[in-house]
């Protein structure tokens, strides 16, 4: 859970694994909200079998909740990417003050950052977290260079969280929802690509 700790400081707290009820401060910013421990806790029984050994991506990582809380229930590593020098800074303390080495943390917006990955031959993620800030339409360019940049495959499993409006409509076609939730702000979805594309050879813009 996300809450004031002081002057422009939230806190948020580990639900699962290893370092249960940890609470860890970050600085507060403006589009920046940790998902809630009701709805980490649904993704995570979501994801009961899928997390322990998993190779694991963070994008938008923000306060870094999804991936720490990946990590505390057993993830083999997790690429934290954020656009935000300070919460890239928070993620990296958080990784000091719990003596994970299990991780990566990189300071770049999402879409730059799997566009410079991908000039190299990415190796695909079990899990994928996709939590943008809300209303600045980060999402699209992700969702194909995910797909199509070889991100993905089809055992991974990607989790969305979206404002409520967000309609499944604007997810690629064939990706399949497997779970899918809404509260009164947000809409959360578990989702699987079964036959993700390739656009190899294409030039990268």
């Amino acid at each position: 859970m996300s809450k004031r700790a002081a002057a422009g400081k939230s806190e948020l707290r580990i639900i699962g694994g290893q370092w249960r009820g940890r609470r860890l401060s970050f600085t507060a910013e403006e589009g920046l909200r940790p998902t809630l421990d009701r709805y980490r806790e649904t993704l995570f029984n979501w994801l009961m079998f899928d997390v322990e050994g998993a190779r694991c991506l963070d994008l938008f990582a923000g306060s870094g909740a999804l991936g720490l809380e990946a990590l505390s229930r057993g993830a083999r590593h997790v690429d934290f990417v954020d656009a935000s020098p300070q919460a890239a800074q928070s993620i990296r303390q958080h990784l000091k003050t719990l003596g994970c080495q299990q991780a990566a943390v990189h300071h770049r917006p999402a879409e730059a950052w799997l566009k410079q990955q991908s000039q190299a031959t990415p190796q695909p993620y079990d899990l994928i977290f996709l939590d943008p800030p809300f209303h600045r339409d980060l999402l699209q360019p992700c969702l194909y260079l995910l797909e199509y940049r070889g991100f993905i495959q089809p055992t991974t499993r990607i989790y969305l969280e979206a404002e409520a409006e967000f309609r499944p409509s604007r997810l690629p076609e064939h990706w399949r929802t497997l779970k899918q939730k809404e509260a009164k702000n947000t809409i959360f979805f578990l989702l699987e690509c079964p036959t993700p594309h390739s656009d190899e050879g294409k030039s990268i813009t």
